[in-house]
């Protein structure tokens, strides 16, 4: 029947790029995310998952923050819905919950690589 949907058709897959303008909820969701990287641990915790999953013990340990540090940075992190959890055991293992976050902390700290020791820019 026309302009019914196919029960059985796939979702539209994951884009890596998004072309539509920034309206003021995309600026406030991008505004918001960015106020989470602005916290050097909460960064390093970023970037520390950008590679893969890990549990509080090892970010701890990575980081060089208090477990309780590191714990409440985390906490942040899972409620503004920038890393997922699961169950292992006893542990709890943390993920970046979305790539185009993990590229963006990587390109952050690429930039701040060009900072500090004077490397030129590049496009």
């Amino acid at each position: 029947m026309a302009g019914t949907a196919d029960a059985t058709a796939e979702p539209p897959a994951p884009s890596l790029v998004h072309t539509a303008d920034p309206d003021q909820a995309r600026l406030d969701a991008a505004a918001d995310a960015f106020r989470m990287l602005s916290d050097a641990t909460r960064l390093h915790i970023l970037w520390i998952l950008a590679d893969g999953e890990a549990d509080v013990t090892t970010l701890t340990e990575a980081c060089g923050a208090s477990r309780t540090a590191v714990s409440q940075h985390l906490a942040k992190l899972r409620f503004t819905g920038l890393v997922d959890t699961r169950r292992e055991g006893r542990r709890i293992i943390y993920r970046v919950r979305d790539g185009h976050l993990s590229r963006l902390v990587r390109e952050g700290l690429n930039l701040a690589d060009h900072i500090v020791t004077g490397e030129p820019p590049h496009s």
